[in-house]
């Protein structure tokens, strides 16, 4: 059964699935409809476009480089242990509308921890932020038998002017690996800030 994470709450994936080795992190969100109106109906069909993406970081929390980014323009980590599997630019239908898998035992030893975020692409210029999303989530799935580990859900809070979200973390902890919900809105211009701010 999977577990509902709160905010800030961490457990052991090698606790909760033994011998767990690939999952897949689905992340998921929906456009929020504006309120009629001429300028309400001009809103919401403004699209936004939210960009999943994975920054590998080493033990002090900090990025060793560029290709340590994974995201819809480096789909892929050289040691294979990180694949994207394509930008969604809508967020329509049910269920992920992006997903990454991660494959455990592939992450080299100098990644400590992967911060899994989500951006809006040109929010400044686009005048976009989080309050005009609904019902986010990001959820880990075991690859090896298709069953949801854990899910959190960030709809309730509020996220005016955050154009940005890091929504979970994976990390090494005890020879395993562990999961805690973020669930913290930033402000950034893109994904490009994001990284600098590692």
């Amino acid at each position: 059964m999977s577990i509902n994470l709160q905010k800030g709450q961490r457990i052991s994936l090698k606790k909760e699935s033994p011998g767990l080795t690939t999952i897949m992190c689905g992340l998921g969100w929906d456009i929020a409809q504006s309120s009629g109106g001429f300028l309400g109906i001009f809103k919401a069909s403004s699209n936004l476009d939210l960009d999943a993406s994975v920054l590998c970081l080493n033990a002090q929390g900090k990025l060793d480089n560029n290709m340590n980014v994974i995201y819809y323009n480096n789909l892929a980590h050289v040691s294979g242990g990180i694949t994207h599997l394509g930008d969604n630019l809508t967020g329509e239908g049910e269920g992920d509308d992006e997903q990454i898998l991660v494959d455990l035992p592939k992450i080299p030893e100098n990644i400590h921890k992967l911060v899994f975020a989500v951006s809006i692409f040109q929010a400044f210029d686009r005048q976009q932020d989080f309050s005009q999303v609904n019902n986010a989530f990001v959820r880990l799935v075991d690859t090896a038998n298709n069953r949801e580990i854990a899910r959190y859900n960030l709809s309730g809070q509020q996220y005016q002017g955050s154009t940005g979200m890091i929504m979970a973390e994976i990390y090494r902890e005890n020879e395993g690996w562990n999961v805690q919900a973020i669930g913290e809105g930033i402000k950034i211009s893109g994904l490009q800030q994001l990284v600098e701010s590692y």
